[in-house]
């Protein structure tokens, strides 16, 4: 099955048809976008593809989980084969499609930070123009996201991921070291700016139209009594569905046990309170390309030689 025309319907939508939306069909858009975004919606995560262009090489946080590498073994966020030149994402697209048809939805997820630098909006006006039937979908940390919301929804952007891992500012001393804001290093108490841009991000995109999913990753000891707090903080804001992550133990956190099963469930059915729950999340890469778990094309797209990325 190829792009279909529900999919026109949605993604077709102008800035301002988006932005006078009322909370209904909001909702409706909503899910309609879960009925063709893989990582959306349970109905169409076996059916349909998605594409995640490894265009962002910077980030402006630092998670204390968060190991971002350079290779084509692990599969898990943050990892990519290289970066990919802005320039260059309509003809990875192009081949993405030839490769694998079923595809509705071109993300962005880093492998740094999508608003840290300019790439990933420049990279979606392309795509935009291009393939304006495909649904556009980002995923950031939100510090940046109150500043740039207009411009994503301008670029074509309808679905947004915003990662939010605690909304209690000593919890969140525990999961991110540092913030880079306005040029200046914050960390400790100074990090509260991140949750409150978050927050307002997520407000502001949401009026905007778009639909947006909050991932959370669970860490036992930290933020697994936390999760509860986090759905009712960003439910109230706009956020429409929650997509909570077992932490995968590494940098800081590598001698942290995982969640079990029973911890996991509990959170979801915290979650559950206030919002959808998504249960389907693989750990995609950066640069992933095919239908989650289904296939997997992304060798055979990125195989040429992509530049290496800062760790900035």
């Amino acid at each position: 099955m190829a792009v279909t025309a529900l999919v026109k319907a949605i993604v077709t939508k102008s800035a301002s048809e988006f932005g006078e939306l009322g909370l209904k069909s909001q909702m409706e858009s909503g899910l309609k976008i879960s009925q063709l975004h893989p990582c959306f919606g349970e109905a169409a995560h076996n059916k349909f593809g998605r594409l995640h262009l490894p265009v962002s090489p910077a980030c402006n946080i630092q998670c204390r989980f968060c190991n971002r590498a350079f290779n084509r073994e692990e599969v898990r966020p943050g990892v990519t084969a290289g970066i990919l030149p802005p320039e260059r994402a309509v003809e990875t697209v192009k081949k993405a499609l030839e490769l694998c048809p079923d595809i509705t939805v071109v993300g962005i997820a880093g492998p740094g930070d999508t608003l840290a630098t300019d790439s990933a909006i420049r990279a979606f006006r392309a795509v935009h123009a291009a393939y304006p039937n495909l649904i556009k979908c980002l995923s950031t940390n939100g510090l940046m996201l109150p500043d740039r919301a207009e411009e994503l929804i301008e670029a074509g952007v309808r679905t947004v991921t915003v990662t939010v891992n605690a909304v209690d500012p000593d919890v969140l001393e525990k999961v991110v070291s540092h913030v880079i804001f306005e040029g200046r290093f914050l960390n400790g108490s100074k990090m509260r700016v991140l949750t409150k841009r978050q927050l307002e991000g997520i407000r502001k995109v949401s009026r905007l139209g778009a639909v947006v999913r909050v991932n959370t990753v669970l860490i036992p000891g930290i933020n697994d009594e936390h999760i509860e707090d986090i759905a009712r903080a960003v439910s109230a804001v706009g956020a429409h569905i929650y997509n909570i992550i077992p932490l995968i133990p590494q940098h800081e956190f590598a001698h942290v046990e995982p969640p079990d099963c029973d911890m996991l469930q509990r959170a979801k059915a915290a979650g559950a309170k206030y919002m959808e729950v998504f249960h389907h999340c693989k750990h995609c890469r950066a640069d992933a390309c095919g239908i989650p778990g289904i296939s997997d094309f992304s060798e055979k797209l990125y195989g040429g030689t992509m530049e290496t990325f800062s760790h900035g």
